[in-house]
């Protein structure tokens, strides 16, 4: 038998073979990621967007969101795609704050959530307050929401603009389920009392 390494033609085949087959494999995972991910790209780009405030911003976090998920995709074992690429995108915009924290300081008077780790599994019924955010009008709420504190707003995009489960909002955030349920709470209650005062400045 002939030893590869004594003929360069052999060699040459199967240096060829193997370029072929890495070249076949990443066009396979190309796809594969684009398909499980893209459509989830709405979504990605609707949580940078409130969280960063800043459409350049948003756009620069997602595109590097979908890099890290593609670099990272050949060890994705789940959660579900869309709660692991906001898991990623709300690390590359937590980069973000970390960057921005020297040009700024946190407001002396920020509201703080109560704490409440209890696990309570069952979700409610939609509140008065969710069919608000979702039925108002759009930029009225869309003003609203963004002018919230950052866990607030972040917690109501996940939930009442992401659809997300409580489970997997405690997923993307990192904190207890009940921790989701009380930073819920406080978000709708403000929007709710910044919305009525809305509406009676304009009576």
């Amino acid at each position: 038998m002939l030893d590869r390494a004594q003929s360069p033609a052999l060699t040459g085949l199967w240096a060829a073979k193997h370029t072929t087959m890495s070249a076949e494999t990443d066009a396979e995972r190309g796809r594969r990621f684009r398909e499980a991910a893209l459509p989830h790209l709405d979504d990605v780009y609707t949580l940078a967007r409130y969280l960063l405030r800043d459409k350049a911003d948003a756009d620069d976090a997602v595109q590097e969101c979908y890099l890290r998920a593609l670099r990272h995709f050949d060890s994705y074992r789940g959660p579900a795609m869309k709660p692991w690429l906001l898991a990623i995108l709300r690390n590359v915009c937590n980069a973000e704050f970390a960057r921005r924290a020297a040009q700024r300081t946190t407001p002396a008077d920020a509201p703080q959530e109560p704490v409440n780790d209890e696990p309570l599994w069952q979700e409610p019924q939609a509140s008065p307050e969710t069919e608000l955010i979702r039925h108002c009008d759009g930029e009225t709420i869309r003003r609203l929401v963004a002018a919230l504190p950052p866990a607030f707003r972040e917690a109501v995009v996940l939930r009442d603009i992401n659809n997300l489960s409580y489970c997997d909002i405690a997923e993307v955030a990192g904190v207890p389920v009940g921790t989701v349920m009380s930073r819920l709470a406080r978000a709708r209650s403000m929007l709710r009392a910044a919305w009525n005062a809305e509406e009676g400045t304009a009576s």
